[in-house]
């Protein structure tokens, strides 16, 4: 029951993201939650949870112009 409860939350903010692609809103911290939902159960879904983190982490340090 409770990996259906994860689940299911991890589709509606998968839905979610979708909607705020087509209009404004944050769509990017919708697909990071049901990233993090997912990778509860799916070690391909923290595979790429990691990616994204480190993707972010380099975008933050260029943002703040630390090397």
């Amino acid at each position: 029951m409770k990996k259906f409860l994860v689940l299911a939350l991890g589709a509606v903010f998968v839905l979610f993201a979708l909607v705020f692609a087509i209009v404004p809103g944050p769509s990017i911290v919708f697909l990071l939650a049901a990233l993090v939902c997912f990778s509860i159960y799916y070690p391909k879904a923290r595979d790429l949870l990691k990616i994204v983190q480190k993707i972010f982490k380099r975008a933050c340090y260029r943002l703040d112009g630390i090397k």
